[in-house]
């Protein structure tokens, strides 16, 4: 395919930059519900997109050894914790699964008081559903009785990895327990696919909607969970054969690009780049773990020639989708606006961490011989 190793690391230097670059220019305005500004975008804030991106930052850190990767982490969460911490919901946990992964790996006493404190709370105080799944509770809005795919990726990962690296088996079993009842509500049986919402008022999938980014935070996300905590057998058993049937479905809707559509069904939407390398890390990652067959191989490659292509000389990722609350009806995914986010930039670099695995192992013979 021409993917060479030293490009894709060239591109994944490019993409630290382009992400610490992060700010918010005044386009959204999405004031938090206790009145402070609400800031998605820039990289110095603590809210879910920054969450995503420093644990892609600390993948790559420990794919790298990069020391300068370890202090540029390290300063982060030691600047926004001494300004103090937001309000507990669903999206201002998600900064915390890269804690838990940079304490398991450090053991630095600082931050396990920090993991500790926060990880109790999400257990007594954050707001579920009748089942026991987590409301999809943000900082400028309660969902009350809703379920989203985002949930799993922003929350049960965290629980999942603190609880197996601090010993705390309850939190590991949370986590199970958050996938399998989220499977149950949000995951398509007839398609295989995932709906990115369920309400518990109305019993229905809002739009129905078989979002691509929301999807990727399954397939990233499973994949993920089982390098991150031992699950029991038939909890991986069953995941493993939900997640095989979404790959299975996902495959033949891949465009010629490489990338998938923001509504993975609907050839009237746009290409969305944070999704395709959502997919692409989980298709590689688990063509690696050997859960996959060389179509997710191939098709994970492809999707890196998608990413590649949109990462500009800056090193901003281009065609990423803007934060996506629950659509009522699919025109609104297909309006969602363009807009280069911290997601954008680690899902990006999750992706192309796990490729170099792949061009080294497959791809350098071709790279040496040019």
């Amino acid at each position: 395919m021409g993917l060479s190793a030293r490009d894709i690391r060239h591109k994944l230097d490019l993409l630290v930059a382009g992400m610490t670059g992060l700010k918010a220019d005044g386009r959204f305005h999405e004031p938090n519900l206790d009145g402070t500004a609400g800031d998605y975008i820039s990289f110095d804030s603590w809210e879910w997109p920054q969450g995503v991106g420093l644990y892609g930052l600390i993948r790559l850190w420990l794919f790298t050894g990069n020391n300068d990767l370890k202090m540029l982490i390290e300063n982060w969460y030691t600047s926004r914790i001494e300004a103090g911490l937001p309000t507990l919901n669903v999206n201002t946990t998600a900064p915390m699964l890269g804690l838990s992964v940079l304490w398991r790996e450090t053991r630095d006493p600082r931050w396990q008081p920090v993991l500790d404190a926060w990880a109790n709370r999400v257990m007594s105080e954050m707001g579920r559903t009748h089942e026991g799944a987590f409301e999809h509770h943000v900082s400028d809005k309660v969902n009350n009785d809703e379920l989203w795919d985002d949930t799993l990726y922003m929350v049960a990962l965290f629980l999942a990895s603190y609880g197996q690296a601090s010993g705390r088996s309850e939190l590991v079993d949370e986590a199970a327990r958050q996938f399998l009842v989220h499977t149950r509500y949000l995951a398509d049986r007839k398609t295989g696919l995932w709906f990115h919402g369920w309400t518990f008022q109305g019993h229905h999938n809002f739009a129905e909607a078989r979002w691509a980014r929301g999807n990727a935070w399954i397939t990233a996300g499973m994949l993920d969970l089982f390098d991150l905590a031992e699950m029991p057998t038939p909890v991986k058993d069953y995941l493993l054969g939900v997640l095989i049937a979404q790959v299975n479905a996902l495959l033949p809707l891949q465009t010629a690009s490489g990338a998938w559509r923001t509504l993975l069904d609907d050839p009237s939407s746009y290409e969305e780049i944070s999704a395709t390398a959502g997919f692409g890390y989980g298709l590689l990652k688990g063509y690696r773990l050997g859960l996959g067959t060389p179509e997710w191989r191939t098709a994970g490659l492809k999707a890196v020639e998608a990413v590649l292509a949109n990462i500009d000389a800056s090193g901003t990722v281009l065609n990423v989708s803007y934060g996506t609350r629950m659509g009522h009806d699919l025109q609104f995914y297909r309006d969602i606006p363009i807009q280069p986010t911290g997601y954008g930039q680690a899902l990006a670099i999750l992706c192309l961490s796990e490729a170099i695995r792949h061009v080294d192992a497959h791809g350098d013979e071709q790279e040496q011989a040019a």
